[in-house]
């Protein structure tokens, strides 16, 4: 093994493996663990790297702090999805998800969002039992899809087929199941490129069938190809709209799941939902951002580029560059103050964290901090209240399951169901 970045002085180095290099049954267990042996700050030496862990709040200043230039969180998550995803996905992008996410471009994916939901509703009927996370799942596919695919896509003969696709591909499985990636390395990622082809073909002929712009963001996307052969710009458009759309989708159908399954197991909250005022028109935000904080099981990764010293309020650090920053946000998120363990909207006021009062804003996060917040908050927000209120417009939930909880292997991203989340529908 080559010689690991140096770290000094150096901190506890936990007895711990990440589970993307070794056997671990249960990632926020495993972390937490290493975090009550060695306290906020401690190495762990998993495979061939070397991660500094940071959880005091000084330490998690210091950690968003770090200019990207420095420690890049880009370069971390690319090393993340690579696992999964097949390398040529990634090669000449002309479009990337954060282009696509500033508020005149939010403001146009509401026609295709209403559109999306009104197809997924319509497939639905009193007394039908869905599991509230496939549900999400298929409605994130056809939201993205109809907002930089083009809506046309929704009404394909291969929809279902692309959707199939897509799934196959997924590169949040990087982090869901970060145990399989050793299985997908030995495959030569040969599953990801057979689906990678199919939805290529099936973005590319629905491409090349429009013949006139529409003014969506796919047209923005045609745009950026409009120097290249009709070859290599079907192929590039199909690519980048994949991309966007794994980079964009792979967590917002999970927040969105948690945010339906904390509603159907708090029916007073729901009850105000349902009959939400003028004086708490925010009601359903303060939902989707609570859900949301409670289901992240991300680690914030950073590869450290050049060398930099990192403050956790007992010592100063300097961090040799190959190393990683890293933070892991169930245990930040949960157990930073009192309550935080429990499900309440009412913590926020708008899209701050008000109480327990006083909390550095690095200690709870949801969406992201600073430079590095997502940039499709504003899009995930507005479409994640939409459904809540369409869907429970149109039906009451009743609960098949006594509970639901996390994937206990998962290690980034917002948390996938352990098991099904079953509800059955009944006509309001």
């Amino acid at each position: 093994m080559a010689d690991l970045p140096l770290i000094t002085p150096m901190p506890m180095v936990a007895d711990c493996v990440l589970p993307w290099d070794g056997p671990v049954s249960d990632t926020v267990a495993a972390i937490g663990a290493a975090r009550s042996a060695c306290g906020d700050t401690f190495v762990i030496d998993s495979g061939d790297d070397r991660y500094l862990f940071l959880f005091s709040p000084v330490g998690l200043q210091s950690f968003y702090a770090v200019p990207e230039q420095h420690a890049s969180k880009g370069i971390a998550d690319w090393k993340m999805l690579v696992r999964k995803l097949p390398d040529e996905l990634f090669d000449g992008r002309r479009t990337l998800p954060h282009e696509l996410f500033t508020r005149p471009n939010v403001s146009g994916y509401l026609d295709a969002l209403e559109e999306a939901i009104s197809l997924q509703l319509a497939e639905l009927s009193p007394g039908d039992e869905i599991d509230l996370f496939d549900f999400t799942r298929r409605l994130g596919h056809r939201m993205g899809l109809a907002s930089w695919g083009g809506r046309e896509i929704l009404r394909s003969a291969r929809f279902e087929e692309l959707v199939a696709a897509l799934d196959v591909l997924d590169g949040s499985e990087a982090f869901v199941a970060p145990t399989r990636m050793q299985e997908v390395a030995q495959s030569g990622k040969a599953a990801e490129r057979a689906a990678m082809a199919t939805a290529e073909q099936i973005l590319a002929d629905s491409i090349a069938a429009r013949h006139s712009p529409v003014g969506d963001l796919l047209d923005m996307i045609l745009e950026r190809w409009a120097d290249a052969p009709d070859a290599e710009r079907l192929t590039g458009v199909a690519r980048d709209v994949i991309l966007v759309h794994i980079g964009s989708m792979s967590n917002l159908f999970a927040a969105l799941g948690w945010s339906l399954v904390h509603l159907v197991q708090h029916p007073d909250v729901l009850a105000r939902v349902r009959t939400s005022q003028d004086a708490d028109q925010d009601l359903v935000t303060r939902c989707v951002l609570e859900s949301t904080r409670i289901g992240q099981r991300s680690i914030m990764l950073r590869t450290v580029l050049e060398p930099v010293s990192i403050d956790d309020g007992a010592h100063t650090y300097e961090v040799s560059p190959g190393a990683t920053l890293a933070t892991f946000l169930p245990l930040t998120n949960m157990d930073s103050g009192p309550g935080l363990d429990r499900y309440d909207p009412d913590r926020w006021q708008g899209p701050r964290l008000v109480s327990p009062p006083g909390l550095p804003a690095e200690l709870v996060t949801t969406f992201g901090h600073g430079p590095h917040t997502c940039p499709a908050r504003p899009f995930s927000v507005t479409a994640m209240s939409r459904v809540i209120e369409r869907l429970f417009d149109a039906f009451d939930l009743e609960a098949l399951f006594d509970d639901a909880r996390p994937r206990p292997g998962q290690i980034g991203g917002v948390a996938r169901a352990a098991e099904p989340c079953m509800v059955v529908l009944r006509d309001r």
